[in-house]
């Protein structure tokens, strides 16, 4: 019996120093991202500008460059087009349209798919504190992998167009497209519709 309380104790103490500093970590890793430096003068709280817009530099005194990399320009853009699945809308459907085969084949409406600008605008749902975070000035290149199986064209293409529309040049080295075994007859090669 002493073994089992001895061992409820220690599971209740680790509990409780969990419970004390998990949340702690959170919060200093917030503090941390907003005060990343220490003040060159004793005393002084230096603070810094959470953007300064337009692709503009500033260096941190932990002497790495960091850079506001939106494209305002592409947001603003973005924010004015209209159409039909812009900004994420519903794509207004007629009963005919609502064919469950095109459900069954894709796991989404193809139809729609299809009728829906490839270079769509989506919502901006990031964190009221991402729209003003800056990054390192260099930072490496990435491939992308995308593999895909039977998976509609326009779907895909929508994906590319959106990687190479909101990706800075400088930061992509390759798209990579692999079919994962797709077997769908009467389909058409992707390189026949680029």
């Amino acid at each position: 019996m002493k073994r089992k309380q001895k061992r409820f104790l220690q599971m209740t103490l680790l509990f409780m120093v969990a419970l004390i500093f998990l949340p702690n970590i959170g919060l200093w890793s917030l503090y941390k991202d907003k005060h990343l430096m220490k003040s060159t003068e004793p005393g002084e709280q230096q603070t810094f500008p959470l953007s300064l817009g337009d692709g503009q530099l500033d260096t941190w005194t932990d002497g790495l460059k960091r850079k506001d990399w939106h494209d305002y320009g592409s947001i603003h853009k973005d924010a004015l087009r209209s159409g039909k699945g812009e900004h994420g809308k519903p794509y207004p459907l007629t009963e005919e349209d609502r064919d469950d085969s095109a459900y069954r084949e894709n796991g989404f409406n193809i139809f729609v798919s299809n009728n829906i600008a490839l270079e769509r605008s989506l919502p901006d749902i990031r964190h009221a504190n991402c729209k003003h975070k800056m990054y390192l000035e260099k930072l490496p290149n990435t491939s992308i992998i995308i593999p895909f199986h039977n998976e509609g064209w326009t779907s895909l293409l929508r994906t590319i167009h959106s990687i190479i529309n909101r990706t800075p040049d400088s930061l992509i080295a390759e798209i990579i497209l692999v079919d994962d075994f797709s077997d769908r007859e009467g389909g058409v090669n992707l390189w026949e519709i680029t």
